[in-house]
């Protein structure tokens, strides 16, 4: 890269301001005034209107009267005839930037054998040239391309460039800039470069077995999986282990016999497959996927799909066929896909082709000109601007109509602005109206108004986005950052209403946070920090294995059974460790990995959770969809004993084989009689060893809780419906 040598800078800050700044080493006060100087030649004077000391420096702020044409070099002359070209400075990050700019027309690559059109915003830059790189024989062309309206460059290159490796060359603050086109949706071998590929070669043939509508955001029951983690142990019984297609192969089993993979999910009865980030990550060489791991945080190009998981990562085509074929499979067997989507922030901001292309667009900076951290990785994307807002929309769109997914988990969601996940929520609508969107709606400290954050507390104002909701993570096991602390699952009965809030979907008219349960997505663990069971170990390590095997199935009992969507990390019905590592994205697959043989250990358990997730999905009063509906069937007994939690679904035929059913959650390890509320007898479907649909015993007036664990008891016919 050029460097450019200035005796002193000129920045253009906003659209009719410069700020000069002039060492003073150079004498200030004998070079103000400034004369600002067209590529016409025609001169204007500049207005000082600010002066500054800086202690080295001194700042001018001046202001001209004249259009600036951007894409073209102006000059500043001191009055001393130095001179030093003018920068693009701040002006990227105003409005009338964002209004002058912004771009609806088509961006990125467009393939024909005859001919591929090249098209990048680069609003800021004087040239641009695509590089064309023939991969097999290294030949290398550059194409200048033509600057048309709202800063987008072009050019058609007449002949067949499919396979060829591409990058743009843009002149920015006259330094020539490399960047791979952040709208690349094929990429070489770790995203050094784009790919011009014919996208009818990667079309598959339809489903035979299409998914019908997903009715209700609460009819998901969402499993977190990694697609490394998931067939990567040596008994996974997957060929293609850690890859897109171990994922998609089907009669895998381990250990004793047990199901893994594909045939596991199928058997436990999730619905959704939420998978941690599959597009282009950087922190593993493709070359050598084995040789490091990374959970994919480290976002490179978010068109594109990551090639470790890929059986040949240097064949453009075999990551994104191979990641068709295993969502397509997974649809066939009754699996939905959630894409884990990280646009909150990039690996490297100043090595990012957004940068690159853009010099201080994409992100947010703080009040003394500093990139903001808000999301603690050293950069935040400026979701709020206009083409930072569309290329986030764009990509989601792409994934859903090009690849199938069936939801988006938004990493940091708290970090976008609102519009952005309103444009992001409409857009899916017009592709699917049952695609999932939901996400972290954390409040971090990045330089956007409250209120126009996408965090939980602006959740009345998004109400078709859902949450991940730290509140029910928390009341259930206790905090996760301070691990000796115990929620209500773990026997504390201090956090008993909050938790209580929670199970009814945390609405606000119960004091919660949500105003429908479909914002609430349920859980107790998830990829980030301690698993459950690496919790209990030092929170409730006082205890015996079996009573915090207990425990653990009390709280995912305690997730599957309450309103609003469940979310389950994967191995957490089998309890899931890492041995301790409260944050494992770059441990090795030994640490990360699902272990085959705990689940065959543990087999009894997961047929446990099994039964729950039947139950939950064989009625639906388990699943309300609206405040009103839970207001009116969920009611509480009171009183009961601290250790216990107990509610009664009633009057709910209407959306199930049952009309009443009770469910009792107990965190204690003794004895507990519960009255049963009227004489009719009551089928338990499930206690503290086995659930399901299918009745166990038949019980009249009380129940005995002979220890920890939930209880589910139902009947047909309601008697003294209250």
């Amino acid at each position: 890269m050029l460097h450019i040598r200035r005796t002193f800078v000129a920045y253009l800050d906003e659209m009719d301001q410069l700020t000069v700044l002039v060492p003073k080493s150079r004498r200030p006060d004998e070079m103000a005034p400034f004369t600002m100087v067209a590529p016409s030649g025609e001169e204007f004077p500049l207005a000082v209107q600010q002066t500054e000391d800086l202690g080295d420096t001194v700042k001018y702020v001046c202001r001209f009267s004249s259009a600036f044409a951007f894409g073209s070099t102006y000059w500043v002359r001191a009055c001393s005839g130095e001179m030093t070209d003018v920068q693009i400075g701040a002006v990227v990050r105003t409005r009338a930037f964002d209004d002058q700019f912004f771009y609806e027309g088509k961006l990125g690559v467009d393939y024909a054998k005859e001919q591929t059109v090249f098209r990048v915003w680069a609003p800021t830059a004087t040239a641009v040239n695509v590089k064309l790189i023939d991969p097999d024989r290294n030949d290398v062309r550059y194409v200048p391309l033509e600057r048309g309206e709202r800063g987008v460059w072009s050019a058609a290159v007449p002949g067949d460039w499919e396979r060829t490796y591409y990058t743009y060359v843009a002149c920015i603050n006259r330094v020539w800039r490399e960047a791979v086109d952040p709208y690349a949706t094929a990429v070489s071998i770790n995203g050094e470069y784009g790919v011009v590929i014919d996208w009818e070669k990667t079309q598959l043939a339809p489903s035979a077995h299409p998914l019908p509508p997903l009715a209700s955001p609460t009819d998901a029951v969402i499993y977190e999986v990694s697609i490394r983690d998931f067939t990567s142990h040596p008994d996974s019984g997957a060929v293609h282990k850690g890859k897109y297609l171990g994922l998609a192969e089907a009669d895998t089993s381990g250990p004793n016999g047990t199901s893994t993979g594909l045939s596991y999910l199928k058997e436990l009865g999730v619905t959704h497959v939420q998978l941690m980030p599959f597009t282009d990550f950087a922190g593993v060489d493709e070359r050598d996927p084995q040789a490091a791991y990374n959970w994919g945080y480290n976002p490179l190009h978010l068109y594109a799909p990551e090639g470790s998981y890929a059986t040949d990562p240097t064949d453009p085509y075999a990551r994104i066929v191979e990641l068709k074929q295993m969502i397509r499979t997974l649809h066939e067997n009754g699996l939905r896909v959630v894409m884990d989507a990280v646009y909150n922030h990039v690996y490297d901001r100043e090595q990012s082709s957004l940068e690159k292309l853009v010099p201080g667009y994409y992100f947010r900076y703080d009040a003394y000109g500093q990139p903001a951290n808000g999301t603690g990785v050293g950069n935040d994307i400026a979701s709020e601007r206009r083409m930072v807002r569309r290329w986030i929309v764009d990509s989601v769109t792409f994934w859903a109509k090009e690849y199938g997914i069936d939801g988006f988990r938004f990493d940091l969601m708290g970090v976008h602005d609102m519009e952005t996940m309103k444009a992001v929520r409409d857009a899916l609508d017009a592709v699917d109206p049952s695609i999932l969107v939901y996400g972290e709606g954390w409040d971090l400290p990045t330089p956007l108004a409250p209120e126009q954050k996408a965090t939980m507390a602006n959740a009345g104002q998004l109400p078709r986005l859902a949450y991940f909701n730290d509140r029910f993570r928390d009341t259930m096991k206790g905090s996760t950052f301070h691990l000796p602390e115990r929620g209500f699952a773990l026997g504390e009965s201090g956090g008993r209403e909050q938790a209580k809030t929670a199970i009814a979907g945390s609405l606000r008219a119960l004091g919660g946070l949500f105003c429908h349960p479909l914002q609430s997505v349920n859980y107790v663990e998830c990829h980030d920090n301690h698993t459950f069971w690496d919790k209990m170990e030092v929170a409730n390590g006082h205890e015996s294995e079996t009573v915090r095997r207990k425990r653990q199935k009390l709280a995912t009992a305690i997730v599957l059974l309450a309103q609003g969507i469940p979310f389950l990390h994967s191995g957490q019905e089998f309890y899931r460790t890492k041995g301790g590592d409260g944050n494992s994205y770059q441990a090795p697959d030994a640490v990360n990995r699902i272990d085959w043989e705990r689940k065959s250990r543990y087999e009894h358990d997961v047929r446990y959770v099994q039964g729950l997730i039947a139950l939950r999905r064989a009625h639906g009063a388990f699943r309300l969809a609206t405040e009103a509906e839970v207001l009116r069937h969920f009611v509480f007994f009171e009183p009961t004993p601290p250790s216990v939690i107990a509610y009664r679904l009633r009057d709910v035929a209407v959306y199930g084989p049952w009309a009443e059913i009770i469910v009792i959650h107990h965190h204690e390890e003794k004895r507990e009689t519960m009255l049963l509320p009227d004489e009719g007898e009551w089928d338990v479907v499930c206690d503290g060893e086995r659930s399901g649909t299918i009745p166990l015993r038949r019980v009249r007036r009380a129940l005995d809780l002979d220890g920890i664990g939930t209880w589910v008891l139902v009947r047909a016919e309601a008697i003294n419906a209250c």
